[in-house]
């Protein structure tokens, strides 16, 4: 057996970090004065690195993975074993396997996580429109709701609007017809006029090409009784109190 048979034996071991001791330095210094020897290791490291990523990518070349095989096959039919150095192999090879293995589950629960996450958020969207949905029916068919319609506070019946409450759940639902083109940089904006008190700001609305608008459930106050709604033309950011003239009125059916 020449010296390059002799240490390409020990290059496949050397190459899966297997090689302990004695032999691993006298591997190492043949590296030194042997380029065959180091590119050998080169393509050596370069098969193993391929079956490593065959646990979660691409297939490597079948004949990296036969010669990496048939490198490490040759080392126990050329060279004698004590029972404690086949030991010594079978565990780094047990190691090499289980890490391989690792890799492979892990790339697999990585991509469950993902899974799962983007399935937990679109589960949790789908909930937050059921939800708003069914607050709109309930406060469309509730036989406690109170019925508002508004009308055009001059020349009727152009602008009409229609406002539904509920007090206890401070649930409004207001629709709109037939509302006039706004100025620019203006907004409709809702009141609600409580029985006691100065009105509240309840939504802010431009209509379509239509005329046509809608608010769902502005944030109002729990608990406010309405003696009457009212919509008035403010500033897109809104007013505190209303801006004359009034626009539509109506109070309670």
């Amino acid at each position: 057996m020449s010296v390059h048979e002799q240490f390409g034996e020990d290059l496949a071991l050397y190459a899966l970090g297997s090689l302990q001791g004695e032999e691993r330095s006298a591997v190492e210094k043949h590296l030194q004065s042997c380029a065959d020897c180091r590119r050998e290791l080169e393509q050596l490291r370069g098969d193993t690195a391929l079956l490593g990523l065959s646990a979660a990518g691409p297939k490597p070349p079948q004949r990296s993975r036969e010669r990496l095989m048939r490198a490490i096959a040759r080392e126990p039919r050329f060279r004698p074993a004590s029972r404690r150095q086949w030991w010594g192999l079978a565990g780094w090879a047990t190691a090499g396997a289980m890490a391989l293995l690792a890799l492979a589950f892990w790339g697999q629960y990585q991509n469950s996580q993902r899974q799962v996450s983007i399935m937990s958020r679109a589960a949790v969207e789908q909930q937050e429109a059921l939800e708003k949905a069914r607050e709109v029916v309930e406060t469309l068919t509730a036989t406690d709701a109170m019925h508002v319609t508004l009308v055009a506070a001059k020349n009727p019946p152009q602008p009409q609007g229609k406002a539904i409450y509920l007090r206890d759940r401070s649930s409004l639902i207001f629709m709109a017809s037939n509302m006039p083109k706004l100025p620019p940089q203006k907004s409709y904006e809702l009141w609600l006029i409580p029985m006691k008190g100065a009105p509240m700001p309840a939504g802010m609305f431009k209509p379509d090409a239509h005329g046509s608008a809608m608010v769902i459930n502005p944030p109002i106050m729990t608990g406010t009784e309405a003696k009457a709604f009212a919509v008035t033309i403010e500033p897109e950011a809104g007013s505190p109190t209303p801006t004359m003239p009034i626009v539509m009125l109506g109070s309670g059916e």
